[in-house]
């Protein structure tokens, strides 16, 4: 009898722990881990290869960035919003493909270019961005596609909404 009474009395306290551990989120096993890395790695490139190549890329060679050009100053904003955008998701794209040691080899010698970019999206706002300053933009998106092309994480351009680009 003592038994039964002692079980009644332990049992709301089994339940309440059971309750809990339900809702407990448990940790992603390493190989979630890596397939959440490639598929992030994707998400984060395929934006910023849209960015760059609907707000930088395409208004440069219709001709938008030259001076007396009819919305000149609306595309320089845009593609100066675009192009910190850009580096924003290609630094989060280079963090992502750590999880994934082929994509991770793959990635791994494009941090520098992807560093030089740092500052080309206040270039472009201002109206200071070059020819050279373009193609180093559209050559990163297309060295980080051809990386994840080789690891089996093909990227294609995703272009983010307005909401987005403005954070």
């Amino acid at each position: 009898m003592g038994e039964l009474a002692a079980l009644a009395a332990a049992e709301p306290v089994a339940a309440e722990a059971d309750e809990r551990a339900a809702v407990t989120p448990s940790p992603s096993t390493s190989a979630e881990k890596q397939k959440f890395a490639k598929t992030r790695f994707v998400a984060n490139a395929s934006l910023a290869a849209g960015a760059t190549y609907q707000w930088i890329v395409k208004p440069y060679r219709e001709g938008k960035f030259k001076k007396g050009a009819k919305g000149r100053t609306f595309a320089l904003i845009k593609a100066g919003l675009a192009g910190a955008f850009a580096y924003n998701r290609l630094k989060a794209a280079a963090d992502n493909a750590k999880g994934d040691p082929l994509l991770a080899k793959a990635v791994a010698p494009l941090t520098a270019g992807i560093e030089s970019l740092k500052g080309l999206g206040s270039k472009l706002r201002k109206g200071q961005a070059g020819d050279a300053d373009i193609s180093s933009f559209d050559d990163v998106i297309n060295s980080v596609k051809e990386a994840g092309k080789s690891a089996g994480a093909e990227v294609t351009n995703k272009v983010p909404s307005a909401s987005q680009l403005g954070g």
